[in-house]
């Protein structure tokens, strides 16, 4: 590889690692038309096995809402990325896959709640991303977001202190 080459990669790969970590931060921060942005206009994500829905992300984004108003606190923490360049229309690099686990703790809302994150998690997840990006003249964007959860734990009731 050039020198030249090898610069772009890099800055590929940067761009798609911040991508990645935005995707996390707007689940989090329930910044959902910032997640929106992050997907190609032919963008899905599919949340089916981990108890969700499959879509376009506009009609993700809807559920998300919904859905994560159950969870006042959330912190997706997304690691072991595996980063793959592919090939769209015979030009290398402008598809790629990312491979990455996370977990995601989070706390149920209570009635006391009112606004308040504070406490410890009583609903924690964890899984495998598989996520499809594109390159769009507005940069990197993902085109398929697939959620493999492999495993929850729920605190009891009397575990957490509810009840």
């Amino acid at each position: 590889m050039t020198q030249r080459v090898e610069l772009h990669t890099m800055m590929d790969r940067l761009a798609i690692e911040e991508l990645i970590t935005d995707y996390a931060v707007c689940v989090d921060d329930g910044d959902w038309t910032a997640y929106r942005g992050l997907f190609s206009p032919d963008g899905r994500a599919d949340y089916r096995r981990a108890g969700g829905i499959e879509g376009g992300a506009a009609e993700i984004a809807e559920w998300m809402a919904r859905t994560m108003e159950l969870f006042p606190m959330r912190q997706h923490l997304i690691v072991n990325r595996r980063l793959r360049f592919g090939r769209l229309d015979n030009d290398t690099g402008d598809t790629a896959g990312v491979q990455a686990d996370y977990i995601n703790p989070m706390r149920f809302a209570t009635k006391g709640d009112v606004g308040d994150a504070s406490g410890a998690p009583d609903f924690v997840c964890g899984g495998r991303y598989a996520f499809a990006l594109v390159r769009t003249y507005e940069g990197w964007r993902l085109r398929g977001v697939t959620v493999h959860e492999k495993w929850r734990r729920v605190a009891s009731a009397a575990g957490n202190g509810a009840g």
